[in-house]
């Protein structure tokens, strides 16, 4: 039987990484591996390749992902997960890699409980925001394209000694704002993970103002919905004139870190070995205080993952 890889949902810098590890180690191996394109999408409608080296010849440089992404919601419906598995079959594939996030990896579980199919799955999401593991593939990379835009920005704002308030995705996870603020060195940070205090923060950026501060730089996540907000709190309240910089979709392209490229290296290693080596799998690729490990989706699943403690801790500051 053969092997095929797949994106789901976001996609993120790293994957394409992901894909050119998982054909080169599937032919290492001795296994035939397959390219799902579409994602989900492409299942159904049996968007599938058999793999060659020329495929992934020169993509290790590349944001996004080659084989491309989707989200289906015909795949939540059964005649469609059936379809899928026909196309799977007629190509004798009975084993997946997905990368993508846990509304991903609950899509490919219900399809392996029903059809006899393995699947590991790849953390792959910029919010790096899935319960179980420390690390989803494409953070690094979405963390320094928000540095270098907030390093950017700050050398304007302090040119005409103004605020600026950048906002970045997370829309139910405050930890690329977080991280961002405190390695770029930001006077606030809005999280929806953390208690914010405008009349506080504002007395301090007076007093720091009125003490020869030439610009402001505020991060807020998505999630927080304040960026309008924050930008009138700024000028009316704090006395600087201020501007918003919402990074939008800029945050998953790029070009992969080295981080980036070695984690997807190692996730697909680990994953592509599950498959080959056990006769029956449904697990996500963890990585956990500098190992890598594997979990059942039902764990993946059954909690909210939550920002450390001490990360936290460290933008108290920020936060009021």
């Amino acid at each position: 039987m053969a092997i095929a890889v797949m994106c789901s949902g976001g996609d993120c810098a790293g994957m394409n990484p992901g894909v050119k590890k998982f054909v080169d180690y599937c032919f290492d191996k001795g296994e035939q591996p397959y390219l799902i394109f579409d994602g989900l999408e492409g299942l159904i409608d049996g968007n599938i390749k058999k793999a060659t080296h020329e495929d992934v010849a020169g993509i290790m440089h590349e944001g996004g992902t080659m084989i491309r992404s989707s989200r289906s919601k015909r795949f939540y419906e059964r005649e469609f997960r059936a379809k899928a598995y026909e196309n799977l079959s007629a190509l004798g594939i009975d084993r997946i890699v997905v990368m993508g996030g846990d509304g991903s990896f609950r899509a490919l579980d219900r399809f392996s409980k029903e059809f006899d199919t393995s699947f590991v799955g790849i953390p792959s999401t910029i919010d790096n925001d899935i319960f179980g593991t420390e690390y989803c593939l494409g953070v690094d990379t979405a963390l320094n394209v928000i540095r270098r835009a907030t390093d950017e920005v700050r050398d304007t704002s302090a040119s005409f000694k103004r605020g600026c308030v950048i906002e970045t995705m997370g829309r139910d996870c405050g930890y690329l704002a977080l991280v961002s603020a405190i390695t770029c060195g930001a006077e606030v940070c809005i999280i929806p993970e953390a208690e914010h205090d405008l009349q506080t923060l504002g007395e301090r950026l007076r007093h720091e103002i009125k003490n020869g501060r030439r610009y402001v730089v505020c991060i807020a996540a998505e999630g927080s919905k304040l960026t309008p907000e924050l930008v009138e709190w700024l000028e009316k309240e704090v006395g600087i004139e201020t501007r918003a910089t919402i990074l939008g979709h800029i945050q998953r392209g790029g070009n992969p870190t080295v981080f980036d490229r070695l984690m997807a290296t190692e996730f697909m290693t680990f994953a592509v070995d599950r498959l080959i080596g056990e006769e029956k799998t449904n697990a996500v690729v963890v990585y956990r205080q500098s190992n890598f490990a594997f979990e059942s989706i039902d764990y993946i699943t059954s909690s909210k993952y939550e920002i450390k403690p001490q990360l936290i801790a460290m933008g108290q500051k920020m936060f009021r």
